[in-house]
């Protein structure tokens, strides 16, 4: 199973998990359903990219290779660089939404339902007892906000700290292959909303993904290489600011836009760690990349379903589970 093929398929599972989870709770985080436009400017990256639009279709994603003028009747606010635009690929069901906001009010719902939340509080080693087959993990060791100790006591514990997931698994031999990625963003208010995209858009030239929040603009990118220092670059905060002016002039307010950084947990071949560590009652949801908001409701679903030891029914290989002969995928995906 190719890693495109897996990454296709936990991101359609996660889809359908996150429609069902909107359905249900009734969350709301500036979502749209208008899909994602990507556009290029340079002739050769576009014909480029036309066997892995092809591939993605195979495996089962409706992404489709436009012209220029598609474009731009799809996004009608790139008009204003309709003479560079080359062409672009469309998929039509992908969406677009505030993380934030979602996982803020998720957190409260849970948070309602009896879900405890410590807040300010630094994890600082996993206690282990035992050993070879029978370790297991007892506790978890971690100080507040006000320098206290406690140990949190469960029967199963789930590392899902994205670039920091190694720090706390190495002291026991787990190793994983994650580095961190620093990726910026710049938020913008919108001044004219005419102006303003309403579909989620990447630039490849620039490799800049831009997303209409509300009444914001967001955009994202780059990829700094550099440990986990998460100081801002004033260079690559001004190339965001820059190049979002370009495409949309008179869109937003630029003289105050709100810039932050976060460390993408990158992995060689970009699939995540979803699934049971060498301890039996410690699993893994890490390592997700740049696709932890495409991916999150899957993963959880699915790390859920392991715990509970239920086999997920999305065609992905899980960490440290056997493929089940007898599970069917509930989403599946063309071979290449």
């Amino acid at each position: 199973m190719s890693p495109l093929h897996q990454i296709v398929a936990i991101a359609e599972y996660s889809r359908q998990a996150l429609v069902e989870l909107r359905g249900s709770s009734g969350i709301e985080y500036d979502h749209l359903t208008r899909g994602i436009l990507h556009f290029y400017t340079e002739q050769k990256e576009f014909d480029d990219s036309l066997p892995m639009a092809k591939l993605m279709r195979d495996l089962g994603c409706p992404r489709e290779s436009i012209s220029a003028d598609e474009v731009v009747k799809i996004e009608p606010a790139l008009a204003s660089i309709r003479n560079k635009i080359v062409g672009g690929d469309f998929t039509a069901t992908d969406e677009s939404g505030d993380v934030y906001k979602f996982t803020s009010s998720l957190a409260r719902k849970a948070a309602d339902a009896g879900v405890q939340f410590q807040y300010n509080t630094s994890v600082t080693r996993l206690i282990v007892e035992g050993a070879g087959s029978a370790r297991r993990v007892t506790g978890v060791e971690v100080i507040d906000g006000e320098g206290r100790h406690q140990v949190l006591r469960a029967d199963a514990f789930v590392i899902a700290l994205g670039s920091y997931s190694q720090e706390l698994l190495a002291p026991h031999g787990i190793s994983l292959m994650i580095y961190p990625g620093k990726g910026y963003s710049a938020t913008y208010p919108i001044i004219k909303g005419d102006l303003a995209p309403t579909v989620s858009l990447t630039d490849d030239g620039y490799k800049i993904v831009i997303s209409r929040l509300g009444d914001r603009l967001r955009v994202a990118g780059t990829c700094e290489l550099n440990g986990f220092g998460r100081d801002l670059n004033t260079t690559r905060c001004e190339a965001l600011t820059r190049r979002t002016r370009e495409l949309f002039p008179e869109a937003c307010d630029f003289s105050n836009p709100t810039y932050w950084t976060g460390l993408r947990p990158l992995t060689p071949s970009n699939i995540p760690y979803i699934g049971r560590a060498s301890i039996p009652n410690l699993f893994l949801n890490t390592g997700h990349g740049t696709l932890g908001w495409t991916m999150g409701c899957g993963s959880g679903k699915a790390i859920a379903e392991i715990i509970c030891g239920r086999q997920p029914e999305v065609d992905f290989a899980f960490y440290g589970e056997p493929k089940s002969a007898g599970a069917v995928p509930r989403v599946q995906v063309a071979k290449a």
